[in-house]
């Protein structure tokens, strides 16, 4: 019993009291027992309120260290750069669960490497790696986890891709119009039960490869001519589902672009990945993310670095500028 739940029965205790010796001396009132004041609730004064009783997605006490100059992985009590994320994953309500659960995520101005074509340059200096999940095997990670690198899974999860491997496995229903790239439809994102099976697989196969975290990319259809009449509660319903697919195996999972949600979503996610939020003056929207001790991970492709690393850095954002194929090129900030 806490010593407020303590002083307020007292209270209630001696005005009882005082309400029935009133009563009794001027002989107009009721000889019957007044009500005792109700048991305090057990979980109101259970370590499990306090945890439910703060914000979600709050960053823990510690704030996050900076990572070190060289671009080697800073010791941590994880083990690796970055921290635990304290973002606990989405209730089937889809909110927060009040039980929180330790996912990797890259802290603010961690500085990374993204290569999705060719072979992975392993000798790039950045403490985290963002690497296709189809075309990497789980040796490529082993030996990225060797030089003590992160290592990130980046797998589409919003459009059908026509040279993946399980391509045949995404019935027609779910193709809507080409997203810009060759051989790539964008999702009906309204077909969850379709999708959900499918997109688990896609990261069970990242977990068994071994990585930290998955990038699922284009989470924002509802904005874009997917062919389908789509709404930003369904794009929002969509990636809460897609963000618990990835806790549900233990991995951190980032947010990709949709900076207009971010305020619904923040809370969901570990980290976010951004494309070209100087070129469309969008990066302040990302700022959530910072605040909670979330790395945002950020690329320009035809803006200078000169043009946005000071307001990168002054954001705390982890950003370079990379080709727009992603190859292993990158001027970091």
């Amino acid at each position: 019993m806490t010593r407020r739940t303590t002083a307020l029965l007292a209270a209630l205790t001696l005005t009882t009291a005082l309400l029935v010796s009133a009563c009794s001396s001027d002989g107009g009132g009721d000889d019957s027992d007044q009500p005792a004041p109700g048991p305090t609730s057990a979980v109101a004064n259970s370590p499990s309120a306090s945890v439910s009783s703060s914000a979600p997605g709050s960053p823990s006490g510690s704030a996050p260290g900076p990572p070190s100059a060289s671009g080697s992985p800073s010791p941590s009590a994880s083990g690796g750069v970055g921290t635990p994320s304290g973002s606990g994953s989405p209730t089937p309500s889809g909110s927060p669960g009040a039980a929180k659960q330790a996912y990797w995520h890259p802290t603010p101005g961690t500085p990374w490497q993204w290569q999705l074509s060719g072979t992975v340059d392993q000798s790039v200096d950045a403490p985290v790696y963002d690497i296709d999940g189809f075309e990497n095997d789980a040796s490529v990670v082993a030996s990225l986890h060797a030089k003590g690198r992160k290592v990130i899974c980046y797998v589409n999860a919003g459009a059908w891709e026509s040279f993946r491997p399980d391509a045949a496995a995404f019935p027609n229903s779910v193709r809507g119009s080409g997203d810009g790239w060759k051989g790539e439809n964008w999702f009906d994102i309204r077909q969850l039960d379709v999708l959900r099976p499918l997109l688990a697989q896609r990261f069970q196969m990242c977990k068994d490869k071994g990585f930290d975290a998955i990038e699922p990319d284009l989470l924002d259809a509802y904005a874009n001519n997917s062919g389908f009449p789509l709404t930003a509660d369904e794009q929002i319903a969509y990636n809460k589902m897609v963000a618990q697919l990835a806790h549900d195996l233990g991995l951190g999972v980032a947010l990709k672009n949709d900076v207009d949600q971010v305020p619904q979503l923040v809370d969901f996610f570990d980290f976010a990945i951004d494309e070209q939020c100087a070129q469309y003056q969008e990066c302040d929207e990302l700022t959530p993310f910072i605040q909670q001790g979330k790395a945002v991970l950020h690329v320009e492709y035809t803006v200078p670095t000169s043009q946005f690393c000071p307001q990168s850095k002054k954001l705390g954002f982890s950003s370079m500028e990379k080709h727009l194929e992603l190859d292993a090129w990158r001027e970091p900030c």
